[in-house]
């Protein structure tokens, strides 16, 4: 079960004195904030409600309003919105007296208000307030889903938007996505006012979907694997025009030549695609997106060790090069351009 459907199972009627939303997933974390707020059906002009960004608030207002009586119904429900300071992100917006005041209204909240928090992030779990709002209140946390429950998810989302694609079209709508949960979205609402009800097809994918960096240098480079140098160069003339600097290009195809290479070389040693994740994360310092391991796998299985190394190192010299101004960027790169085909 994702956010999104435990926030369609919430009732304003039956509200607990506490709920946090929290996420680390940007785009879930939008769309479940909006599916809350719609959830409770708040409107900013029903004096039922009171709403506070807490990033441009003074703390004495909002303490004025969680302990004093409703006027207009019998509870009332307080939103503090932009909570950061329960979070791990460095920004905060109140002092340490004013966070010991809220976690003291937390101990001991007022029976007539329903109290919503909500804070883009990650919890921070070493604080005292967050152990007691999680241990007293419903938090509700937009984290990355699991491959199952995101394809269990849009596959919902595609029926209600009367959208009609087979599962290897929606392959490749999350790999054109990026597997990122906003990206997703927002190139479903593409497909849908472009191809409306209508079976959606690889060639509708390619063109209703704008081509991101990622996508024109995964292009170029499958150019370079069969051996097409001149429109591979065409397509780097093409991103130049766009304003694309070399060493932004250099960076984008190392980390695609190196990841191919990481995943072989771990599943020649016989490691699995979860372990991989796990491994490269620990590697890395950053957590490893498991479809990025997978896809990786895919488009590097016809490609020897010794090519990626070479490619590989290319790409680090040819940085290196570019760095140094020991020639012109445009000329380093058209090198490194050759050499990797010719590899």
């Amino acid at each position: 079960m994702t956010i999104i459907d435990e926030i369609q199972k919430l009732k304003k009627e039956s509200l607990g004195l506490l709920t946090v939303l929290v996420g680390e997933d940007t785009g879930q974390f939008q769309l479940a904030k909006e599916a809350l707020l719609k959830q409770i059906s708040f409107d900013s002009s029903d004096l039922s409600f009171a709403y506070f960004d807490m990033s441009e608030t003074d703390y004495a207002q909002v303490e004025l309003d969680l302990v004093s009586l409703p006027f207009f119904a019998d509870e009332k429900i307080v939103i503090l919105d932009y909570f950061a300071d329960l979070t791990t992100n460095k920004k905060r917006y109140l002092s340490d007296e004013d966070l010991k005041k809220f976690e003291d209204y937390v101990s001991q909240p007022v029976e007539t208000t329903r109290l919503i928090v909500i804070a883009e992030g990650k919890l921070d779990q070493k604080r005292r307030l967050v152990k007691r709002l999680k241990r007293d209140g419903l938090v509700l946390e937009a984290n990355n889903l699991k491959e199952v429950e995101l394809r269990q998810f849009f596959k919902q989302e595609i029926q209600k938007m009367n959208l009609n694609m087979d599962n290897a079209i929606m392959d490749q709508l999350l790999l054109k996505s990026n597997f990122d949960f906003a990206e997703i979205y927002k190139n479903l609402a593409f497909l849908q006012s472009y191809k409306g009800s209508r079976q959606i097809r690889q060639d509708d994918i390619d063109q209703a979907i704008p081509k991101t960096l990622q996508d024109n240098l995964f292009d170029m480079s499958q150019l370079l694997l069969q051996g097409k140098i001149d429109q591979a160069r065409s397509l780097v003339h093409d991103l130049r025009l766009q304003g694309e600097d070399e060493i932004k290009l250099i960076a984008i195809l190392l980390n695609q030549f190196r990841l191919f290479l990481q995943v072989q070389l771990l599943h020649k040693a016989g490691m699995s695609e979860q372990h991989m994740v796990a491994e490269l994360s620990e590697i890395t310092g950053r957590k490893i997106n498991p479809f990025q391991i997978k896809f990786a796998l895919r488009d590097s299985r016809s490609l020897s060790l010794s090519f990626l190394k070479k490619a590989v190192k290319v790409l680090i010299e040819t940085d290196y090069q570019i760095k140094q101004g020991q020639f012109d960027k445009d000329y380093l790169f058209d090198i490194a351009l050759l050499k990797i085909a010719s590899a």
